[in-house]
């Protein structure tokens, strides 16, 4: 499975102790930046790395900053996005479970580092339910009428 990453400075730390766990792991990670905890604009790196789950290229992608909460926004302006914000592991595993996330936010200001881990692991082996939760997914992709 290949991963996009992709942070802002305040992302940063998180962002490269997630990549190297990951890479630990198996997984493929395909970096987005941000490179350095220089400020930076988070907008920069997200779009990329949401385009890229979204064609196909990555299979999942994670997003970090200092709340989380812009990154998220920005990964969902793309078509067939469903980026959720994580502040632990049980938003994480819902999040998979209900929602079919494929992709996830989190804010480094938001939780601690070992809280991530495990919520990034929950995430990439938790299963989606399907059933009742396809019809919200596809609600979800349908626009409403202008």
């Amino acid at each position: 499975m290949k991963i996009a990453l992709a942070s802002d400075h305040a992302g940063f730390d998180y962002k490269q102790q997630i990549a190297d766990h990951l890479r630990n792991d198996g997984y493929g990670v395909v970096d987005f930046g941000c490179h350095s905890s220089e400020s930076c604009d988070y907008p920069d790196f997200v779009h990329p790395a949401a385009a890229a789950v979204a064609a196909g290229e990555c299979d999942r992608g994670i997003v970090f900053g200092g709340s989380g909460n812009g990154e998220a926004i920005t990964a969902n302006r793309h078509a067939g996005i469903r980026c959720a914000l994580c502040w632990n592991e049980e938003t994480a595993r819902l999040s998979r479970l209900h929602n079919d996330a494929n992709m996830i936010s989190f804010g480094q200001r938001m939780l601690d580092q070992s809280t991530a881990i495990k919520a990034v692991d929950i995430w990439l082996s938790t299963e989606f339910e399907g059933g009742r939760h396809i019809a919200r997914i596809r609600g979800i992709d349908k626009l409403p009428p202008c």
